[in-house]
């Protein structure tokens, strides 16, 4: 490796995107939908690369902590990137919860604790460095679809604790309570991050390069909670899955009702910022937002339908989950092109030697 591409290299890492673990999350969850629709050489094909794209974004992750601190802990103080260190979280959680379905029940319970322990350090931490403890003020002005992520973290222990449920002798009235939990700390972190970002959307004006891909992540943090509700419905009976089994599998319906009505949204937003005021369409890691609530909302509606038994979600589930391999295909395509031409794979993330702590939005609220 000449000097010149060794610096390329470093530079790429150094600004590489906080939440690329997107790329696991929609791979491993489009590999689930397979599975569970029967297509198992293709399911077990993604899962294959859902465990190598994991791999290697947790080494580079490692990479950049130890060779970029400062960049790395920029990215934890800014609103607008901070949260999508959730992704990995839930990368983890997908991938554990793929490799449970071939019955590697012990890893992924390792994988589960990882990803436990990450989401309560996080989940303290991260609002903390990202929102409330800074003295710049408002912050209301960052808020955007990344903030969902945390969301989708929570629920994702909560998928992956009552996956493992049936399968732990006498851990299982622990996970009860930790997919319980998980599954309801998400449920009002929806509630709060939809405030937030609407009121965003509300007091300050928005430009067309601000609605960016992770806006789909709102209709993912609704698919991802209606597939956990469906899996603590499955659960067996324990104190605290009997307690509240009625009420996961009502607000679960509700959720998928939401996020349905949601994509119609969030397709004219697609089209308003790319046709209508012609931001250009192009390869970055934000796209990965779009390919993983697609898988999600697909095999979300394939449980609900089970769990509830509600074919009609089930068969949309179906249709959708195809619709979310195309997008994955076209995705995974840009991005091995990406190393082939200029800025390389993580171009469109901003240049590393401007990251800064300080709010890059400016906008002043409405009058």
């Amino acid at each position: 490796m000449t000097s010149n591409s060794g610096v390329r290299v470093g530079a790429a890492v150094r600004g590489m995107p906080p939440g690329y673990f997107a790329l696991v999350m929609a791979t491993g969850i489009i590999s689930v939908g397979m599975h569970l629709i029967g297509v198992q050489t293709l399911s077990f094909i993604l899962m294959v690369v859902c465990a190598a794209a994991y791999l290697i974004l947790v080494a580079l992750t490692g990479w950049r902590l130890i060779a970029y601190p400062a960049a790395f802990l920029a990215d934890m103080h800014d609103p607008h990137r901070g949260f999508q260190f959730f992704t990995f979280v839930a990368g983890t959680n997908v991938l554990a919860a793929r490799l449970a379905i071939e019955g590697w029940f012990g890893l992924a319970t390792v994988l589960l604790g990882v990803s436990g322990i990450t989401w309560l350090l996080l989940g303290y931490a991260l609002p903390w460095f990202a929102v409330l403890g800074r003295s710049v003020r408002p912050v209301l002005n960052a808020a955007n679809g990344t903030w969902f992520i945390w969301v989708v973290a929570s629920q994702s222990v909560a998928v992956v604790a009552a996956s493992l449920e049936p399968v732990s002798g006498d851990a299982r009235a622990l996970l009860a309570v930790l997919a319980i939990l998980s599954w309801s700390v998400g449920i009002f972190l929806y509630g709060a991050a939809g405030v937030f970002v609407s009121l965003r959307l509300v007091l300050y004006d928005i430009r067309p390069e601000q609605l960016d891909p992770p806006y789909w992540v709102s209709m993912g943090a609704c698919a991802i909670t209606v597939l956990a509700g469906a899996r603590i419905v499955e659960m067996a009976d324990a104190p605290m899955v009997t307690a509240t089994r009625g009420l996961v599998a009502g607000v679960s319906v509700m959720f998928w009702a939401f996020a349905t009505w949601l994509i119609p949204v969030l397709i004219a937003v697609g089209f308003w910022r790319h046709v209508t005021h012609r931001v250009p369409l192009r390869y970055e890691a934000t796209l990965w937002s779009i390919a993983f609530p697609v898988g999600m909302y697909a095999v979300a509606g394939i449980y609900l339908g089970q769990a509830d038994d509600l074919p009609l979600v089930g068969q949309i589930g179906t249709v959708s989950l195809w619709v979310a391999l195309v997008v994955w295909l076209v995705m995974f395509t840009a991005m091995v092109r990406q190393p082939l031409r200029a800025g390389g794979l993580f171009r469109g993330s901003p240049d590393p030697r401007h990251l800064t702590v300080e709010p890059a939005v400016t906008d002043q609220p409405r009058k």
